[in-house]
């Protein structure tokens, strides 16, 4: 993305308003006091930067859709004031379940039977909506509550009950299990997340059968354990070929079975990947909370790589808001954690994806957001530059991460065209266009078609890119839910 274009559909409304930049800014924040949004402070040069072409952070545009339609008495949406979509919110939709351990295993089990059949019948779920705001951030806190002694609490229920183990499954079929985790995810890595989806929710709900029996204690940690990874997986699988309600309704049920099995670590890793998932949506205030729970919930637990893993998250939820000082620090403090990994000490393998690579890839993608939330492109894109150029560099030799791989590419081409280099965009995003001929990422081919529109509108007589966009339309035709969550 380029420089900036005024918001020509914002500045008529504001036009014909007769409101001068400080009165609509006094406005702003007098609604956003009433709904509950203390963290909105705008002033007059906010209002021009908006006009300028600045998208303004939620909720204000809602705000501002609410100011002009009561100001003109009609309708005045979002869109028509020339702001961008953000998905469908549903605060009723339902992520507020019981934390308890038969009703996550129930929920589970009929979550995942009714995306199989779903998936047969070619809906794939579409009647969900996403939750956010409070709806969604309240539920999630109830994750830090204590099992009863700090176990989980189905040990417990057992234990009280004197029910004898009844489950037969053996040590080496649970070790089977979760060796297939690990297969499942580095088939992800290497793929992208519609060529075993419904193979992982198969898998998860078979394993949430067997937790229909009772086992020793230690086993049954295991297979909550197990359930969490698998929905995590079924989760991210499903953010990444866009299925984004599905997703979200999956990590949720994972963040129930991590809490069942203790895991406080691999909890926050869900908690981290939800924040991802906001940002990708512009929800960066919601983005914030989650990676703010997830840190405080592993405080005493994380490892420096789970820990530098929730920084640069933070770092990337700052920098969707605009906030560069915080969006520095958590970044700084990213590296460092990273630093302090001990290479011997033993880690889980969910963990394992967050290299160099990655924190380089996340650093670099929270410096080039700052320059589409501040304006200030040029300062930020050469910040970005020698960050990503690294990532790009650590993933070409990292065979088995190819969709990290194409997204830094595509990360490297929206940099090229932040300096306005129109042929080293287009290199880098024909690279990308490469490898997603061999994976099946519905989020790599989204982000290689908004590049290429993106060059398309600056630089539509350069060559390279009038190539780019003959291959994007050749290669990488429109998404096909259908045949992607296979």
């Amino acid at each position: 993305m380029g420089e900036k274009q005024p918001n020509e559909q914002l500045t008529a409304w504001f036009v014909r308003s007769g409101w001068s930049k400080g009165e609509l800014a006094r406005q702003v924040n007098r609604r956003a006091r009433q709904i509950g949004a203390s963290h909105v402070s705008t002033d007059t040069s906010r209002v021009r930067r908006w006009l300028d072409g600045e998208s303004p952070r939620e909720p204000i545009p809602k705000i501002l859709s609410d100011l002009f339609s009561e100001r003109f008495g009609s309708l005045v949406a979002v869109e028509d004031l020339g702001l961008r979509q953000v998905m469908p919110l549903a605060p009723n939709s339902g992520v507020d379940y019981p934390w308890s351990s038969s009703q996550t295993v129930q929920l589970i089990s009929d979550y995942s039977r009714s995306d199989l059949m779903l998936n047969r019948r070619g809906f794939l779920g579409t009647s969900l909506a996403l939750t956010a705001g409070t709806a969604l951030i309240e539920p999630m806190q109830r994750w830090l509550a204590p099992n009863h002694g700090g176990q989980p609490t189905t040990m417990l229920v057992a234990a009280r009950e004197g029910a004898h183990p009844t489950g037969r499954i053996s040590v080496p079929e649970l070790e089977l299990l979760e060796s297939t985790v690990v297969m499942f995810r580095q088939w992800d890595a290497q793929n992208g997340g519609g060529l075993r989806r419904k193979a992982v929710v198969g898998q998860l709900h078979e394993v949430c059968d067997l937790l229909q029996e009772t086992y020793a204690p230690d086993v049954t940690r295991r297979l909550f354990q197990t359930t969490a990874q698998l929905a995590h997986l079924a989760g991210w699988m499903s953010y990444d070929i866009g299925m984004h309600p599905s997703a979200q309704k999956y990590y949720v049920l994972a963040l129930h079975a991590a809490k069942e099995s203790g895991d406080r670590p691999f909890g926050a890793l869900i908690l981290s990947d939800m924040c991802r998932q906001m940002i990708h949506l512009n929800r960066g205030t919601d983005a914030l909370e989650l990676v703010h729970l997830a840190q405080y919930g592993s405080r005493d637990t994380a490892t420096p790589r789970t820990q530098s893993l929730m920084h640069v998250l933070e770092a990337r939820a700052y920098a969707s808001l605009g906030e560069v000082t915080k969006c520095h620090r958590a970044a700084r403090l990213a590296e460092d954690s990273f630093r302090d990994i001990n290479p011997d000490d033993p880690e889980p393998d969910w963990i394992s994806f967050f290299s160099e690579a990655e924190l380089n890839a996340e650093n670099a993608h929270s410096y080039r957001d700052l320059s589409y939330t501040t304006g200030r492109t040029q300062v930020y894109a050469r910040q970005s530059e020698p960050v990503m150029q690294r990532a790009v560099q650590l993933f070409s030799e990292d065979p088995g991460h190819q969709r990290s791989y194409a997204l830094n590419l595509i990360g490297m081409a929206s940099v090229h065209l932040l300096q306005k280099e129109p042929e080293a965009a287009a290199a880098s995003a024909e690279q990308a266009v490469d490898i997603a001929m061999r994976i099946r990422s519905e989020r790599v081919n989204t982000r290689v078609r908004k590049t290429t529109e993106t060059a398309l509108k600056q630089f539509r007589e350069v060559n390279e890119v009038k190539r780019l966009r003959e291959r994007v339309d050749q290669d990488l035709p429109e998404f096909n839910a259908r045949n992607q969550a296979v």
